[in-house]
């Protein structure tokens, strides 16, 4: 095996799929964006959700808004709600893994708040049972997909957002999917407090 080879590959496909977004997807992020920023003026939060590497995303997310991104400003309302373990191991135990996120959805999103849901399949069950239940809530739904949207590109509404990444590999998924974060932060923090 040559190594160097293999890291030139990551990189080389790597930098490929983030141009290939560039070209395709600064109309969904940014109708995101206004979807995000129009939650919080009107004193919304948002929510977010995803497995694995996606379950970090989300955090990541939340801690973006609850902390900061870039610059000093007002704290945001999120929360990730792949980071309570005892809820988590709870739900899924006493009820089913595929809930783990809708109950959580049901008992804290209200109208208008916004749920970033994440998976790079677009197929994992328990997402897509939250989306549903943000819908039952009258809640927007942002999600960041990729491959070819999978059974979450079906269920969405005209007033969601799907941003799909041109990909079909999870580990390119995924390097786009927080390079499209860090872009919902930025464009959060300009549309509520102005450019830097």
């Amino acid at each position: 095996m040559d190594m160097n080879h293999v890291i030139q590959q990551h990189f080389s496909e790597s930098i490929q799929t983030k141009i290939d977004s560039a070209d395709k997807l600064p109309h969904s992020i940014a109708k995101a964006a206004e979807v995000l920023i129009n939650a919080l003026v009107n004193g919304k939060k948002i929510l977010s959700c995803g497995n694995g590497g996606s379950a970090g995303d989300a955090q990541h997310f939340s801690a973006e808004l609850l902390g900061r991104f870039e610059r000093e400003r007002p704290e945001l309302p999120a929360i990730a709600l792949s980071t309570d373990t005892s809820t988590i191991t709870a739900i899924a135990n006493d009820y089913s893994y595929d809930e783990i996120f809708s109950k959580q959805v049901r008992a804290l999103a209200n109208e208008g708040d916004v749920l970033l849901a994440i998976s790079t399949s677009g197929n994992s069950k328990n997402v897509i049972q939250a989306i549903h239940t943000a819908h039952q809530r009258h809640a927007h739904v942002v999600a960041l997909t990729g491959k070819n949207g999978g059974n979450m590109a079906a269920i969405l509404k005209d007033t969601d957002v799907e941003i799909r990444v041109p990909a079909t590999r999870t580990a390119r998924i995924q390097e786009c999917h927080l390079l499209i974060i860090h872009c919902l932060c930025d464009l959060i923090d300009q549309g509520l407090f102005g450019e830097a």
